[in-house]
């Protein structure tokens, strides 16, 4: 009988998705870390995210100023990953 429980639980494990999209979560974890009053210490890592979720920054941008379009961006997309969601909730519903 464990077995089956255990082959039932890698299976869900599997079936999961990850409810954001991969740019959209480093860019939300960096945003959350700088709220903790972490410091961003490689500006690289953070021009990376920001490119990642399509904004242009310049490589002479002040860290700053990428933080700032950063944090839009990643409100932007978890609005439209909100609205998304409650489409297709309401999608089935209407008939």
């Amino acid at each position: 009988m464990p077995a089956a429980r255990l082959l039932r639980t890698l299976k869900s494990w599997l079936r999961r998705r990850p409810r954001l999209p991969r740019e959209l979560q480093a860019g939300r974890e960096v945003i959350a870390a700088i709220d903790a009053g972490g410091l961003p210490l490689d500006p690289g890592r953070i021009n990376r995210i920001a490119r990642e979720l399509g904004l242009e920054v310049s490589a002479n941008a002040p860290v700053e100023q990428t933080i700032a379009r950063l944090r839009a961006a990643v409100l932007r997309g978890l609005q439209t990953l909100a609205m998304q969601d409650a489409a297709n909730k309401n999608k089935g519903g209407r008939k």
